[in-house]
């Protein structure tokens, strides 16, 4: 894997110290990251076109992590998403959840658990992206057929003999 294409975390947390301490952790076991203290700060930074997530607090201020989430979804982003939170309950975790969170974890979490989720999450968005990386190709591929060609290859698909 080349450096652009190594993978990279996302972290939005308000705490310096838990940034800090999660940016430490990730680099021991050769993750690459990058942290923003507020949402806005990482709604403006351009999201990286290579396997990522975003560990996400639910309490920021400004802007909650669900309404971040509800934003992405609305920009079309697809990002995988694990919260993080000290104050949890059912009904929250449970929206972010049907909303395509890959974990939710409370506060105080072990390290074990983070990199866990980090990389379950990572090897999800490498698969979407490898997925779309396919279908753009055949995309452009279907994108040269001529209309004959087209023609000939839809009735392939339905079944047709090729004589």
């Amino acid at each position: 894997m080349t450096s652009a294409d190594s993978p990279i975390v996302l972290i939005v947390d308000d705490d310096t110290r838990m940034r800090a301490a999660m940016q430490r952790l990730l680099k021991t076991v050769g993750l690459h990251s990058e942290s923003f203290a507020t949402p806005e700060d990482f709604l403006r930074h351009k999201l990286p076109n290579c396997p990522s997530c975003l560990v996400l607090d639910v309490r920021l201020p400004g802007m909650s992590g669900l309404e971040v989430q509800s934003k992405l979804i609305e920009m079309g982003v697809h990002i995988p998403i694990i919260f993080i939170t000290s104050h949890a309950d059912i009904p929250m975790t449970v929206k972010a959840m049907k909303s395509g969170a890959v974990e939710f974890l409370t506060k105080p979490f072990r390290d074990q658990d983070l990199i866990d989720a980090i990389q379950q999450a990572l090897k999800r968005d490498s698969e979407t992206k490898q997925q779309q990386n396919e279908i753009a190709e055949l995309e452009e591929r279907y994108g040269r057929l001529t209309a004959r060609e087209r023609e000939v290859m839809l009735l392939i698909v339905s079944g047709m003999l090729t004589k």
